[in-house]
């Protein structure tokens, strides 16, 4: 007996109406069936994953572990060739003072990675692919030759797949390198590339610097023609403001003008000194006064000499008068001289007067004119300046065209000169060299290999996964009870190839003892607890047809039975009547005819068919099924079979197919929910469930049918192995009597 086992498994069973969990691929579990808690995934689920799929495995990881050794194996060798060049970080200095037209100074990253770009350029591709004749040619082109239907390959196409550029870090070093089947042929286009770079900096040196001079030469035209046009400018004003020699003339026009100020300085003082004698004369007269007492009039030898005259004379006409009188002729004669004296003075007081005038009116007209002249030549002197400002301008502006032209002649000299000069920007430190014949990059057989290893186990373990991910049918335990919803609570093994009447009679005929055991199992789980133990009317069902519902009501119906319970059988599938199949027995009468009231229980009822069990059948197929089902007479129907069994078993439509169990379900005291191994999908499953367990009906639980015993150790290794193999093996041959 399988007691302990039985017990110890049904310890672990979770109870009717177990939650839903979330469901994916894979659906396994090793926690057995029936656990209490959500049941999840471990690493022994993933192993069991792969190990149900060890052959996708295998046989994608010899597709690629195939695929990489004729791929690695057929590939031609390819040798590889690399050249070093160094970079300056300026170039070297020939002429000094001398700044070259084209910099290639390397300060920063940017300008290696410019240089590096260069290397890479199609215009350097461009002149190997030039450089590459003759034989040189046929070799080189020999490995590309395009087969039929194939575009062929140019030698610039050739060169740019295989050449590679590698700057070396922390250094300005680049390797060139290059890859070929010819060794010989590597090593001499990485050496091609070394010298057409090299070359091409010296073309673009001499090209830019050529064009520098065209333009350096056009510039310089163009500037000589405006310092002639400057010049004669500059001349046709010189001559149209008289500026033939404006130094010179403007040394005689300051000399002119210094004159001027200090004659108008002279002529001002002799106005003013005239002027001041004038007044003074003016005021004597006007006054009465006697122009004599004036020093400047006094002063004048003639006015002196003839005062001093008229004084004499006075002093003799006084002299005489005292001893005279006035008709004296000698003192006529002394009146007279005096008078005469007298009027000769005032002759020449007046005369000295008028000079006076006259000096003064001579004085002011000199001033005048002095200061006009001075006007004029202050006014000269400003034109002359303003002339001399546009004179400078333009001489100025000449000059400096004069010098823009010199600068330009003389640099279009100098970049001449420097474009005929040879100074590079790089040098070749170590050129290619032919690679060994054993020392080739291609085919790199270790890594090729270790790649597809890597790559075939690593697409098959892939593989796997995806063909666990959408297979979604119900296999496991996980499957049952964490998306179905329902505890396990019975596995029936696969069936080898029998009829169908003895597959469902094979609890009694004991032609297959594991299967026998499983019923046996699944009659101790039913009467562990109270509602399946205790429940007269149960009703079997599944999700689609097809998954052994009718199987398992009558194994389990013989089962008990065979422990001595009163036990009965009821089809009720309406549509598709199976269990008088089952039992070979004959459909005239049965459930229809006692619904329809045209016969009882006793004129239907297949008595005996197996000790303690009796069968009644449906009578044939119903055109309204739910109809009968819904009928009073049904439910009178299960009332008296409660009376006469101890168990009542049905047999019922599937869940998914039609709704007859559903009416049926309300009447029965609890329900088995049948799913066949590896048949029916997740969500159908679920959604059946999930309908049993809304109705408020004890659900007992799930039945796994039809469990492949090849992989049921990826499953339920707990239940099926070896071991138990042998002991249903060893008890079939020494006892075939069933339990009782």
């Amino acid at each position: 007996m399988n007691t302990p086992l039985v017990d110890s498994n049904l310890k672990q069973q979770a109870p009717a109406g177990h939650g839903s969990g979330e469901y994916g691929y894979g659906g396994y579990s090793s926690a057995g069936y029936g656990n209490e808690n959500s049941v999840q995934r471990g690493f022994r689920d993933y192993a069991l994953i792969l190990r149900e799929r060890i052959w996708y495995i295998l046989v994608v990881f010899l597709v690629i572990f195939s695929l990489s050794l004729v791929y690695t194996f057929s590939q031609t060798k390819m040798y590889q060739s690399y050249a070093s060049v160094q970079i300056f970080r300026s170039d070297p200095t020939v002429m000094k003072n001398v700044e070259s037209v084209v910099r290639n100074d390397v300060s920063n990253t940017e300008d290696l990675n410019t240089v590096v770009e260069v290397l890479k350029s199609n215009a350097i591709i461009q002149k190997v692919a030039e450089r590459i004749t003759g034989d040189d040619l046929r070799q080189f082109m020999a490995p590309y030759e395009a087969g039929k239907g194939s575009v062929p390959l140019t030698p610039i196409d050739v060169l740019g797949l295989n050449r590679k550029i590698v700057p070396q870090r922390l250094s300005l070093l680049i390797n060139i390198q290059y890859t070929h089947p010819d060794r010989l042929i590597a090593a001499k286009v990485a050496n091609m590339f070394v010298d057409e770079f090299i070359a091409y900096n010296s073309r673009v040196r001499i090209d830019e610097s050529m064009k520098a001079v065209e333009e350096l030469k056009i510039r310089a035209e163009q500037q000589q023609r405006k310092v002639k046009e400057l010049a004669l400018e500059l001349q046709t004003y010189r001559e149209k403001n008289n500026m033939v020699s404006l130094d010179q003339r403007k040394d005689i026009v300051t000399e002119k003008l210094k004159a001027l100020n200090l004659y108008c300085t002279q002529t001002e003082t002799k106005l003013k000194d005239s002027e001041i004698r004038w007044k003074q004369v003016q005021e004597r007269r006007a006054a009465g006064g006697d122009l004599t007492e004036l020093s400047f009039i006094a002063n004048q030898p003639l006015i002196h000499q003839l005062v001093q005259d008229v004084s004499a004379k006075n002093i003799i006409v006084a002299q005489l008068r005292d001893r005279y009188r006035d008709k004296h002729p000698i003192m006529q004669e002394n009146l007279n001289s005096l008078a005469q004296a007298t009027h000769e003075l005032k002759s020449a007081i007046d005369n000295a007067a008028a000079t006076i005038e006259s000096e003064y009116q001579n004085a002011r007209s000199n001033d005048e004119q002095a200061r006009a002249a001075l006007a004029e030549a202050k006014t000269e002197t400003m034109e002359l300046d303003r002339a001399a400002v546009e004179y400078d301008a333009r001489s100025s502006e000449l000059r400096i065209n004069e010098g823009i032209l010199q600068n330009l002649i003389g640099r279009m000299r100098e970049t001449t000169m420097k474009s005929t000069l040879e100074s590079q920007n790089a040098r070749l430190v170590d050129p290619a060299t032919p690679a060994a014949e054993d020392n080739y990059v291609s085919p790199r057989i270790l890594l090729n290999l270790s790649l597809g290893f890597v790559l075939g186990l690593g697409l098959g373990l892939a593989f796997a996964f995806f063909v666990a991910f959408i297979d979604d049918r119900v296999k496991s335990s996980f499957d049952i009870e964490s998306v179905v919803g329902l505890p396990l609570i019975g596995i029936i093994p696969q069936i080898k190839k029998m009829e169908q009447p003895d597959k469902a009679q094979i609890v009694a005929n004991n032609a297959d003892r594991q299967v026998s055991e499983s019923f046996l199992t699944l009659h101790s789980s039913l009467r562990l607890k109270d509602e399946s133990k205790n429940a007269q009317c149960i009703l079997v069902t599944s999700t689609i047809p097809g998954e052994g519902k009718s199987f398992t009501t009558t194994n389990l119906a013989l089962t008990f039975a065979a422990h001595g319970e009163r036990v009965a059988v009821i089809d009720c599938d309406l549509r598709k009547p199976n269990i008088h199949k089952s039992f070979r027995l004959e459909n005239r009468k049965g459930v229809i005819d006692i619904c329809a009231g045209s016969a009882t229980i006793d004129d239907v009822v297949i008595r005996d068919v197996h000790p303690n069990l009796d069968v009644i059948t449906t009578g044939g197929r119903a055109k309204n099924p739910t109809q009968i089902l819904n009928g009073k007479n049904f439910e009178a129907m299960i009332s008296d079979l409660r009376k006469r069994y101890d168990r009542v078993f049905f047999d019922t439509p599937p869940l998914a197919a039609v709704s007859d169990a559903m009416i049926v379900l309300p009447l029965v005291d609890g329900s088995i929910f049948t799913i066949f191994f590896n048949k029916v999908r997740r969500k159908a499953a679920q959604f059946s469930a999930k309908k049993l367990l809304e109705a408020n009906v004890p659900v007992f639980g799930a039945v796994l049918n039809g469990l492949n015993l090849a992989v049921s150790g990826y499953y339920y290794a707990q239940y099926y192995d070896k071991s138990y193999k042998d002991y249903y093996v060893v008890m079939s041959k020494n006892d075939t009597t069933p339990e009782r």
